[in-house]
């Protein structure tokens, strides 16, 4: 089935990452009204969502530390 994902436990990484997807998305529909049109508000909210994306960086980083054993790590 299209867009079923298992549950989860909401301390778990994968909430990280899928929200990580979506202002990694944001920041390329950003990029791409900037350069159809530059404006000073589309390079604020850039930088908004760089800052959005280190906090859920710090978050990620938690939560690998929390996985333990069960994770995988690189």
């Amino acid at each position: 089935m299209a867009g079923y994902s298992n549950p989860t436990r909401e301390d778990e990484p994968i909430h990280v990452v899928r929200t990580i997807g979506r202002i990694a998305q944001m920041l390329l529909e950003l990029r791409d009204e900037y350069e159809r049109r530059p404006r000073p508000d589309t390079l604020a909210q850039i930088d908004q969502r760089l800052n959005d994306l280190a906090e859920q960086r710090a978050k990620l980083t938690q939560r690998r530390g929390m996985a333990g054993e069960g994770g995988r790590e690189s």
